[in-house]
């Protein structure tokens, strides 16, 4: 079985909570479940499968944390690694950058070998843009806990299923 760990970035909160909640589902221990802020090499080189999760600031930007973790992930080799995203957005106010941080996530790792997993078709969603759509799906998990909250346990446990799929 995969080692799943999950990285989560968050101003508000609200990441880091649909993060425990997805470590929920998959029954990821707590002590799997990190800060952003305080990823380093050795942290990463434990896992299998990184889920890395980032809410998306301004006009589409990481999570202040994930500046430097990113950097930090991109050391390790990750060519026999799974990566699944996720992210939270506003779909309404943010419509042309919605849930951009994950594709900016996707964007500094797919060069490092690692197997992205968990993309979620775009059909359940509406926005105007986003870089965090890759042909036609979402590089990841998109969550919008401002405006569609109603949807986020159901996209969550879709998303779980598809995961525990890909990476076993």
């Amino acid at each position: 079985m995969n080692k799943i760990g999950i990285f989560y970035g968050s101003t508000t909160g609200t990441t880091e909570d649909i993060a425990r909640r997805i470590a929920d589902k998959l029954e990821v221990n707590s002590s799997d479940i990190h800060d952003a802020s305080g990823i380093t090499e050795s942290i990463v080189q434990n896992y299998d499968v990184l889920i890395l999760g980032s809410s998306t600031w301004g006009d589409g930007e990481l999570q202040d944390d994930w500046y430097d973790a990113i950097k930090t992930v991109k050391k390790v080799d990750l060519s026999h690694k799974f990566v699944a995203l996720f992210g939270c957005g506003d779909s309404e106010s943010y419509s042309e950058t919605f849930c951009d941080a994950i594709g900016i996530l996707y964007e500094e790792l797919k060069s490092t070998g690692c197997t992205f997993c968990g993309f979620v078709n775009t059909a359940d969603y509406e926005f105007s843009a986003s870089i965090a759509v890759v042909d036609g799906k979402f590089v990841g998990l998109a969550l919008d806990e401002i405006n569609d909250d109603g949807k986020t346990d159901t996209r969550i446990e879709k998303w779980v299923e598809t995961l525990k799929k890909e990476i076993h």
